[in-house]
């Protein structure tokens, strides 16, 4: 398939699927005249690259996983286990930032907490007037 069918079935971007191709993401045929062809694996492939992305990973560590990824269907195994290892540090990465993120909302709701009623009530008219 052309890369138009793999962005029909995918609803990925014809620039994204070259963006894949450049990272080593994905490895289409070329035909003579140039143009990629692309395999029904391939739909699966983008399908999971749109997954990992999701979760976090950036598209150099999704290179390195790829390759130790099964599947069943549109499911993600983790087939070795480097790629466990490898998740379970971007999963620990991803818990360590949203406790940073919780605390700092925490620091930002006891300062907001201080307004007088008057600040308030002024602040949101300013937020009704901006929406």
């Amino acid at each position: 398939m052309r890369i138009g069918e793999l962005h029909r079935r995918t609803g990925v971007s014809h620039r994204l699927l070259r963006y894949y191709e450049e990272q080593g993401l994905l490895r289409p045929r070329r035909r003579a005249s140039g143009y990629r062809e692309y395999d029904d694996s391939d739909v699966v492939t983008v399908r999971h690259i749109r997954t990992l992305l999701t979760a976090g990973l950036n598209t150099a560590t999704i290179a390195d996983l790829l390759p130790c990824m099964g599947s069943d269907g549109d499911r993600l195994i983790a087939d070795c286990p480097e790629l466990l290892v490898d998740l379970l540090r971007e999963r620990d990465r991803l818990r360590a930032a949203i406790r940073d993120l919780e605390s700092a909302c925490d620091a930002l709701g006891s300062v907001i907490a201080t307004a007088p009623p008057e600040t308030e009530r002024a602040a949101g008219a300013l937020l009704s007037a901006t929406a």
